[in-house]
């Protein structure tokens, strides 16, 4: 085989074999196919896409470079959630707690944040003493005998996924949905659980800018996933503002432990509940209904919320700060922002938020860049809300004062008010 015709085929939109695709993949991993000539392939992918059959078979390739989670010793169902990144996102750390109550093993391997916030490994970070980087021994028993564990990839998992993607983001490759696709579902097949729920985000803070992009990605891993023997589902879910209140790492957290204490009920709180009903169900633990009030009543009765504190002392960290939230890192200095005239909000730009809080050193810029666990802000407001001039609409946190008014310049440009009140978007748009 050559490379050369490789690239050629996909340029003249001519659909690889299996084996193909293999060695080509194969060869990049090894060492024996040059960057430049994978790149000239992935821009060929970006122009002509990969048929439905390409992107199953790059996938199945991607999972099968390195190693695969075994997860028999569990010896239940088990199920795990996905989101294509959004700003505030900390589902799961209600949803996996949730479900453990309930009775279903959530196993996740969870990645470090680049860019925007952190990741959910990077939230967990900021509880002190907790260690996502476990044994799989230990995994597999905490998943077990707790319910749940979460823990950041590792390994020789999905080497090919590293390497592609490093090089995707240094030439402007990122945006095709084959290759989102094969990127996010090689890792959750890996990863080895019976059910994969997907929560695709679309809106101004979600790379999926537009909805028909979003079930377009979503129809494909969807797809991808049964291919491949798995349960699989996904959520389309809005992300025109922040989730929640909060975006930063020990501020999520906190935002987190509210919603499975039951003290917030919001936004966040309803698309928790849709997504856990969602897994519940997929799953095969009953109806729709019937998985909704389950999870209602995982966060009434407290048993959630037992489960997140015994997950976190299983892997090691102090789940006393529950208590006290002072435990968790705080950020020396803030700064306030207020709205500039009277109206409602008719758009917070979550682009512009998430650029804030990379700002304020809740995120990272490259991958060795140290984040600031206390960074990052509380949200006063949201969409359709009415203000008034000079009403809070939001706090920034940062351990430096020339980050927090660097942040402000780019926060202060996310909101727009005008005198009318604007349409209500769903929270949820699709179920596929």
């Amino acid at each position: 085989m050559n490379a050369c015709d490789i690239i050629f085929k996909t340029r003249r939109k001519q659909p690889l074999s299996y084996d193909e695709m293999k060695w080509f993949i194969d060869g990049y991993v090894k060492g024996d196919i040059p960057d430049y000539q994978i790149s000239a392939w992935l821009m060929a992918v970006c122009f002509n896409s990969l048929t439905r059959e390409e992107t199953k078979n790059l996938t199945l390739i991607m999972r099968d470079s390195g190693e695969t989670a075994n997860l028999s010793a569990v010896g239940a169902v088990t199920a795990d959630k996905h989101s294509t990144g959004g700003i505030g996102d900390k589902t799961s750390l209600v949803i996996a707690p949730v479900c453990a109550a309930c009775g279903l093993h959530v196993p996740k391997m969870s990645g470090r944040g680049l860019g925007f916030t952190g990741g959910t490994i990077d939230k967990l970070e900021s509880i002190p003493g907790f260690n996502v980087s476990i044994d799989f021994d230990k995994y597999v028993e905490n998943i077990r005998t707790v319910g749940t564990a979460i823990i950041s990839q590792s390994g020789n998992l999905v080497p090919a996924d590293k390497k592609l993607y490093a090089l995707r983001d240094v030439t402007s490759t990122v945006d095709s949905i084959p290759l989102i696709c094969s990127s996010i579902m090689s890792k959750k097949l890996a990863t080895g659980s019976d059910c994969i729920l997907l929560d695709v985000k679309t809106g101004s803070g979600a790379f999926m800018k537009n909805t028909e992009d979003a079930k377009a990605l979503a129809q494909l891993m969807t797809e991808v996933g049964r291919d491949a023997g798995k349960k699989c589902r996904a959520v389309i879910t809005d992300m025109n503002q922040p989730l929640g209140h909060a975006v930063g790492n020990a501020l999520e957290v906190i935002e987190a432990v509210e919603i499975l204490k039951g003290s917030q009920k919001d936004r966040l709180y309803e698309l928790c509940m849709v997504l856990t009903s969602n897994m519940l169900e997929l799953a095969g633990m009953g109806s729709i209904e019937d998985c909704r009030k389950a999870a209602e009543n995982a966060i009434e009765n407290g048993s959630a919320l037992e489960k997140f504190c015994e997950m976190v002392n299983a892997q090691g960290g102090d789940s006393s700060f529950i208590d006290d939230y002072s435990l968790l890192p705080h950020a020396a200095h803030k700064l306030e922002i207020y709205a500039s005239a009277d109206g409602f909000i008719s758009e917070i730009n979550s682009e512009d938020i998430g650029f804030a809080a990379l700002l304020t050193g809740a995120g990272r810029s490259t991958k060795e860049e140290q984040i600031d666990h206390s960074a990052g802000i509380i949200m006063n407001c949201e969409t359709g809300q009415q203000v008034s001039r000079n009403d809070l609409v939001m706090t920034l946190y940062s351990d430096s004062q020339q980050k927090l008014k660097s942040a402000a310049e780019r926060a202060e440009k996310a909101f727009k008010i005008t005198q009318e009140k604007p349409e209500k978007l769903p929270l949820v748009y699709d179920v596929i």
